[in-house]
């Protein structure tokens, strides 16, 4: 039985806080000793007196063992192939026994994934679903089979039905989004997103890895040039299923295979990550909506604190990146695979490169003589070392989230009555194993107009505390530590409870 306890907190550590406007990565600042990663000028007020310093979260000697077989080859080798299939536009050809078109990638990735499934001791498992999407109206026009290859490490709590997901799109387009004959090679986009899925897929499957908590889905889908049709799919089965299924996390990655952009900057060491603000309507009603804009929460909606997470996370030597998270559904006025996560009430986040290409993003491949450019998606534009370290953020956040405990539920903050003092309450975890898998839960806040948490306290193994900080003056979020104390899960923001 969950007993409801109160702990009276009254810490007096007091922890000063350092100003920076870095981001760093440890390993790109061996020469000096950066300031702790979430401060910034925003964060001095109001000043600390409880808690300590909330600090990244170190990859575990698995995790560090999967980062390092991450394989830049292998990704190579993977792009390469889906390229070779002349275009995989959603309307090109099906046929199983072609060496073109989008059937013959479809049925390779689900080959790849196989093979790993047969190594992972019955870990993986593999399908391909489908359905016929009729005409449009737009980019549709004619009934197409949209077909999306899933590969699920199973996790070993299956009381919950928690699930985490990471996927690219194979599909891809020319100049002409009604192209689907002529060469449409789709290196970068999106054949780089797709081989993070296989190689997510062949490394954490392996049999000398223990099983993570929750389960995990390496997937490629189709039809998202033509309307994000195999991901909005992919979305509605996971949430129409019975039970239906617990994502708490869905990361998309689109065009995340060149470190160059088109004025010839390299940015080798960074990617973008982009987290959505307010919910859909269709997700969270109008008088949610009233009560998160009345309490400041509009930043601490599920996706941004899930991008929160990948920073705490990823961003350290073993990754060797910096994970530049931007307050945006995507790049503006522009979309892609996360969105029908999104609204389906799902947390996702999309990752992309930091600076794209355009004339080696939906166009013919040409070659300008007049301006000596080389137009087209190819694979001689991708940076392969570059595309492994994206595999690597994906890889430390994806393990990270599935085996914490995942995330309290029911998280509240009291107001009753007016005090300085800041009373939250919460419940364990989703599942019959929820509370079981939970050490300890920790607050972390921040000041309303910082971005990343800067202090944490751990309150013991309680689903309620008071805390001498006032709650006009912070944002606040609960989250659960697993039993060893080495895995944290995402902070949840607290709603009012009067």
């Amino acid at each position: 039985m969950w007993f409801r306890l109160l702990l009276q907190v009254s810490l007096a550590i007091a922890i000063p806080l350092t100003t920076t406007t870095r981001n760093p990565a440890n390993i790109l600042y061996q020469d000096e000793v950066p300031p702790p990663i979430f401060s910034c000028p925003a964060s001095s007020w109001p000043p600390n007196t409880i808690g300590k310093t909330n600090l990244p979260q170190q990859p575990s000697p698995e995790l560090a063992s999967m980062l390092a077989r991450i394989s830049p080859s292998r990704i190579e080798a993977t792009i390469r192939k889906l390229v070779s299939f002349g275009t995989r536009h959603t309307l090109s050809t099906q046929n199983s026994s072609s060496t073109r078109g989008i059937g013959a990638a479809r049925d390779w990735i689900h080959a790849e994934f196989q093979k790993y499934a047969d190594a992972s001791d019955g870990r993986l498992s593999v399908e391909t679903i489908s359905y016929v999407q009729q005409p449009d109206g737009n980019r549709v026009t004619v009934p197409t089979r949209i077909s999306d290859v899933v590969a699920t490490l199973h996790g070993s709590d299956k009381s919950n039905n928690r699930l985490y997901v990471v996927s690219g799109h194979y599909d891809t387009r020319n100049s002409d989004v009604f192209d689907f004959e002529g060469d449409a090679p789709g290196a970068d986009d999106d054949a780089s997103g797709v081989s993070v899925s296989l190689e997510l897929a062949r490394i954490m499957s392996s049999p000398e890895y223990s099983l993570p908590r929750a389960s995990i889905a390496f997937v490629a889908v189709a039809g998202e040039e033509q309307g994000l049709y195999g991901s909005g799919f992919l979305a509605r089965r996971y949430k129409d299923s019975m039970p239906r299924v617990n994502v708490e996390g869905m990361f998309n990655n689109d065009i995340v295979g060149s470190s160059t952009g088109s004025d010839g900057t390299v940015d080798p060491y960074v990617i973008r990550l982009f987290g959505q603000g307010l919910p859909p309507l269709s997700v969270e009603s109008n008088s949610t909506r009233e009560t998160r804009l009345s309490i400041g929460g509009e930043n601490d909606t599920p996706a941004r604190n899930l991008a929160r997470f990948v920073k705490e996370v990823a961003e350290n030597s073993h990754t060797q990146m910096n994970i530049s998270v931007i307050h945006r559904l995507d790049r503006y006025l522009r979309s892609g695979d996360h969105r029908p996560f999104l609204e389906a009430g799902y947390p996702a986040v999309r990752f992309t490169e930091p600076r794209e290409n355009y004339a080696h993003q939906h166009q013919n491949v040409r070659y300008d003589d007049e301006s000596g450019v080389q137009y087209g998606d190819l694979p001689e534009f991708c940076d392969f070392e570059f595309t492994a370290r994206v595999a690597r953020v994906n890889a430390a956040a994806l393990w990270s989230l599935a085996i914490s405990p995942g995330q309290p539920t029911n998280v509240g903050i009291n107001t009753t009555e007016l005090t300085n003092d800041s009373t939250l309450y919460w419940d364990p975890p989703l599942g019959e194993e929820g509370e079981g898998n939970v050490g300890s839960y920790e607050v972390v806040w921040r000041a309303t107009t910082a971005p990343f948490w800067t202090d944490v306290v751990d309150v013991g193994l309680v689903n309620e505390v008071t805390l001498g900080l006032s709650k006009d003056d912070v944002v606040f979020g609960v989250r659960a530590k697993s039993v060893d104390g080495n895995s944290r899960g995402v902070a949840v923001l607290p709603f009012p409870v009067s």
